[in-house]
């Protein structure tokens, strides 16, 4: 038995309605079934939960990193299309970019294989990374 993969990832959050309409935006699907205390936004089979202020504030909620703080989260997400579609999209949701395109080892850079990343922040100031690998086709 190993490791599979990574099935979610939890942050904490202030800004409630910016960050799930962020999150959806980007592609995201919102999944508000435990609100308000908790929110989940899916892609694929990955999900990343969303802790509410009233819950991560709450001395009795352990289940947490005990110095997360929404800012804290820097996570990447693979891009599948063209780095032109990407920055049409970001464009779009006027979200600006603050480095990028740049050249970046990911999870699949194993060898010689490197990314194109992007890198934005979400409205509670997350490091958000889009990478584009190399189509394998």
């Amino acid at each position: 038995m190993s490791i599979e993969s990574i099935d979610h990832v939890a942050l904490p959050i202030q800004k409630v309605d910016e960050v799930l309409s962020f999150y959806e935006s980007v592609g995201f699907r919102i999944d508000t079934s435990f609100a308000p205390r908790l929110y989940s936004a899916h892609v694929g089979q990955q999900k990343i939960n969303f802790h509410h202020p009233s819950l991560w504030k709450n001395s009795n909620f352990t289940l947490r990193g005990p110095m997360a703080k929404p800012g804290g989260g820097d996570l990447c997400f693979v891009w599948s299309g063209t780095a032109n579609a990407l920055e049409r999209k970001l464009h779009s949701l006027s979200i600006l970019t603050i480095e990028g395109p740049v050249e970046r080892m990911g999870g699949r850079s194993f060898g010689s294989v490197m990314g194109k990343s992007y890198y934005v922040r979400d409205p509670d100031q997350n490091l958000i990374e889009f990478i584009i690998y190399p189509s394998e086709d």
